[in-house]
């Protein structure tokens, strides 16, 4: 069977929605749009080339599609090609099928990224418009004083214009939790730098509703279906969305 022919709720069980019965739901009661338009039952499709929503957020179909978590260590330059022969984390995860970091962390930044062929995803959780939230947790010289981070969660001006305010948190003396959803080249250790307090060391521990968990630094894992549903409904932006409870 082609992927033209493809039923909808049968593509929609194979991305980890539910049962098929559940997925009919879905569409019985038109909470599913197929490049906009809400889909009918028996509605045959091809996932590479449409777009289908749930409850107004975009689900990726396509049968080839992989999503792994990496959790960078530093040393390991953020690309799928480095001209100077430096690691890459694309060395990192499974060479087949080929896929790309989602967003970049510098060389010295540590943490979690997300690689992935889901160029729909991937633009999504990186564009500001989508205002997907990254926590990091950033080392810092000194202890930054209570007016420092009253600066950092206002906005502080940086040489490409003021940043959106941050949550901030104080772990622990020259231990800030920063989340941010701007995803500026080097933001953090900016931000950071701007207030008098320049970054020593610097973790992303979680990326959207995916955190750090039980994975050790140099070492990916796949990301599981409902993982994968979260991402895209932390990626849609709030006109998007539509009534219904969230896919599963």
């Amino acid at each position: 069977m082609s992927a033209a022919s493809e039923r909808l709720q049968k593509a929609l069980a194979r991305a980890g929605l539910g049962s098929r019965r559940s997925c009919e739901e879905l569409i019985e009661a038109g909470r599913v749009t197929v490049d906009g338009a809400v889909a009918r039952l028996g509605r045959r499709i091809d996932a590479d080339s449409v777009v289908v929503a749930v409850d107004g957020v975009v689900i990726g179909l396509a049968a080839d599609l992989v999503h792994y978590l990496l959790n960078k260590p530093a040393g390991v330059v953020t690309t799928a090609d480095d001209p100077q022969g430096r690691p890459i984390v694309t060395d990192l995860a499974p060479g087949e099928p080929r896929v790309f970091p989602v967003g970049r962390l510098d060389i010295d930044t540590e943490g979690l990224l997300v690689l992935t062929n889901d160029g729909e995803l991937a633009h999504r959780l990186t564009h500001p418009s989508f205002g997907v939230p990254k926590e990091y947790l950033a080392h810092v010289a000194g202890r930054p004083s209570r007016a420092a981070v009253r600066a950092l969660r206002s906005g502080v001006d940086l040489d490409d214009g003021p940043t959106a305010p941050a949550k901030v948190a104080v772990v622990a003396p020259g231990l800030l939790r920063i989340e941010i959803h701007e995803g500026r080249n080097r933001q953090v250790r900016r931000m950071c730098e701007a207030v008098g307090h320049p970054v020593r060391r610097l973790v992303r521990t979680r990326i959207g509703p995916i955190g750090v968990g039980s994975l050790r630094p140099g070492r990916w894992r796949r990301l599981e279906p409902p993982e994968v549903r979260s991402l895209e409904r932390a990626a849609t932006a709030p006109g998007e969305r539509t009534g219904g409870p969230p896919p599963r």
